[in-house]
């Protein structure tokens, strides 16, 4: 992914500089120390929907297990916004996810984080088209915006 600024209200006070941008390693870091993970879909009516889950990085990727709603607005739509717990240092992935298959390395990972080993076989894994990242401490300098390429 690659980073710019993001194209936020002038009000804000965005620089146009790039001193300041978060790096992806940043943002996978931040996004992998999260303990949960707020996923938003829409459901068939428009009415938005947002709900904490569980969640770990795995090569470069956020994982997430889901049923109910979210997945049935997932397995309609595909699309989602992934959002840390925290405001004060925050990742947010807009895109896309697809179920796929889980392997041992990423139950293992789960496990660590969770106390707790899944045992699912598949899993939704997002795939951002767009992200955005900031410390709430030294924003809007480190406020920025992340592109695939």
């Amino acid at each position: 992914m690659r980073a710019s600024r993001p194209r936020f209200s002038p009000s804000y006070g965005i620089s146009e500089s790039d001193d300041g941008l978060l790096t992806w390693d940043w943002a996978l870091e931040h996004l992998a120390a999260s303990h949960n993970y707020w996923i938003s879909t829409t459901r068939e009516d428009g009415r938005p929907h947002a709900m904490p889950v569980w969640g770990v990085v795995h090569e470069g990727s956020l994982w997430f297990g889901s049923g109910g709603v979210k997945a049935d607005n997932l397995t309609r739509t595909g699309r989602l916004v992934a959002h840390t717990e925290s405001g004060d240092e925050c990742v947010i992935l807009e895109g896309r996810a697809e179920v796929d298959d889980v392997s041992d390395e990423l139950r293992d990972a789960y496990e660590a984080k969770y106390d707790f080993r899944p045992d699912q076989t598949q899993m939704w894994v997002v795939r951002p088209t767009l992200a955005f990242a900031w410390r709430e401490r030294d924003y809007p300098q480190s406020a920025t915006r992340f592109l695939p390429g």
